[in-house]
């Protein structure tokens, strides 16, 4: 049964985050410490979420618990969000604090578990023959060696959100609720900017 929650959202384009993975983080505007005090206080919740164009929320983000918390001797927060599950915006919540709060929604079963039966066809070694040639015109000096031996569920997701796509690329991967869909989608972008030398591009 869905349930309903208020949390406080970072809005944060570019970084995704999915269930069961995490996402260190490093805060240093006021309004965003404010918003890790909030949470803190609270539930240690906090819901990221990306933004359109014309700065309006997407609808879908994902809800992560601070599980690791450090203040800098100059203020700054760092700390490690671990993702719980997906979440969707009902409403955004007027309040006198500088960050946003929304009223949202989320399920109790993690509708992207790390399941047996959604990687049955999951190719492990072609994913990362496609990933090989998009990767190392970024980074190339990634060690494949580390990557070989990721298992195939936090892989997909780990590739996922580590790799700068554009932000609606990011979005449509963070929508994507079954892990082979999701490898099936990376490769269609692993492809795309493997041959092209445009900086952004959604594929539906």
């Amino acid at each position: 049964m869905a349930k309903k929650m208020l949390i406080p959202i970072f809005p944060l384009n570019g970084a995704i985050l999915f269930p069961e993975t995490n996402l260190p983080l490093n805060i240093f505007e006021e309004r965003y410490i404010e918003m890790i005090d909030f949470a803190l206080g609270k539930n240690k919740l906090l819901g990221m979420i990306q933004t359109k164009d014309n700065g309006d929320l997407y609808r879908v983000g994902c809800i992560g618990r601070i599980n690791s918390f450090n203040e800098t001797k100059d203020g700054r927060y760092i700390i490690n969000l671990r993702g719980k599950n997906h979440f969707s915006i009902l409403k955004e919540v007027p309040s006198n604090h500088k960050f946003r709060l929304v009223e949202s929604v989320f399920e109790n079963i993690n509708i992207i578990q790390d399941k047996t039966f959604e990687l049955k066809k999951f190719n492990k070694e072609l994913f990362i023959t496609k990933y090989r040639p998009y990767i190392n015109r970024i980074n190339p000096g990634i060690d494949f060696n580390l990557i070989n031996k990721i298992e195939p569920a936090t892989l997909i997701k780990f590739i996922a959100m580590s790799c700068p796509f554009s932000s609606a690329d990011k979005q449509m991967l963070l929508e994507t609720f079954n892990l082979n869909d999701l490898a099936h989608k990376l490769i269609t972008l692993f492809e795309y900017y493997s041959s092209t030398s445009k900086n952004e591009r959604s594929v539906n």
